[in-house]
């Protein structure tokens, strides 16, 4: 039974994440491009103020896997780095902290780019 809560919790959080994005982009003249922008910034900027740890924790991927799991991931990784390093860190935490992630995203469009051939839409 927790496993299902942990699961309906994940969904309910990455749910409003894109009601919220469709809203926007209904609503206002935002184009998606801006609205992922502005969801990484807001991933930043949550977690720079410490607000979107509770939510990770609670939500678990509905809110890691979102931009604004990946803005919070770079707020992470510039904190630490900044910690360490200090000024330096604030130019390399964030691409420190998320260098696995982004590697993989590049991987994964490269392997699927040679394995499959694009087509015009008919």
């Amino acid at each position: 039974m927790e496993t299902l809560f942990t699961y309906l919790k994940a969904f309910a959080v990455g749910g409003a994440f894109c009601v919220i994005a469709q809203i926007l982009i209904d609503k206002t003249r935002l184009t998606p491009a801006r609205i992922l922008t502005l969801y990484v910034v807001a991933g930043v900027v949550l977690g720079a103020l410490g607000v979107y740890e509770p939510l990770l924790d609670w939500a678990g991927a509905g809110a890691s896997v979102p931009l604004t799991g990946f803005g919070n991931v770079l707020a992470k990784g510039v904190r630490k780095a900044v910690d360490e390093k200090g000024l330096l860190g604030v130019f390399t935490g964030g691409l420190t902290a998320s260098a696995a992630g982004i590697c993989a995203a590049l991987l994964f469009g490269l392997l699927f780019s040679l394995l499959f051939k694009a087509r015009e839409k008919k």
